[in-house]
């Protein structure tokens, strides 16, 4: 049987793919909608906002993420749908589905406590001191980490959990080492493009 974390990956990639498939069905690669791609995301996305009990901190936040994107990407779909039923289709759906990522990059900045505006760029921070011990606050760092280089287009194949908390642990101990401080805060920035992680001695 799939883990959480095992399904909440799958609907990541199943949102991904109905995006994929919704933009070859509007711009004609397609005949018919990917209907049952979608049904196996509404029964997913129903059964664990009935049980969002059992999920921990850092599954809850994932998931929050993953229905309010698919939400918005549902009526971009619905309009579109519509639109093409009734020969208004307009070849312009990648841009809006990327509209549809900073709205929700931007409403994320404003209302979660770790991520703040920045400009033209959106950055998440995060302070650690003993990441083997902080676990739920790596989760979200990667979580960042991965649904930023996902929104820009990057490639994250190869992006491990296990290698990343790796990282994390002993970059914070390196700099605690070199620098002589406690808190080391993580920062996972969006800049024209280009996810940055940057760690930074808190003074």
């Amino acid at each position: 049987m799939a883990t959480i974390d095992e399904e909440l990956g799958q609907l990541e990639r199943d949102i991904r793919q109905l995006k994929i498939e919704y933009d070859q069905y509007f711009g004609g690669g397609r005949k018919r909608p990917p209907t049952e791609i979608e049904w196996r995301i509404d029964l997913l996305v129903k059964r664990y906002a009935e049980r969002g009990g059992e999920l921990k901190f850092a599954q809850r936040f994932r998931f929050n993420n993953l229905s309010q994107t698919y939400a918005k990407y549902k009526d971009i779909f619905r309009k579109r749908t519509a639109q093409k039923e009734e020969g208004k289709i307009q070849r312009h759906f990648g841009a809006a589905a990327k509209e549809i990522e900073a709205a929700r990059a931007r409403k994320e900045a404003e209302g979660h406590p770790t991520a703040v505006a920045a400009g033209e760029s959106r950055v998440f921070r995060i302070t650690c001191s003993e990441p083997e011990r902080e676990t739920e606050k790596v989760d979200l760092l990667y979580q960042a980490f991965l649904q930023a280089k996902q929104t820009a287009g990057e490639e994250t194949e190869n992006l491990s959990r296990s290698s990343f908390n790796e990282f994390v642990r002993k970059k914070t101990k390196e700099l605690q080492k070199q620098k002589k401080c406690r808190d080391v805060e993580y920062l996972v920035e969006v800049v024209e493009g280009q996810v940055k992680l940057k760690a930074l001695v808190k003074s």
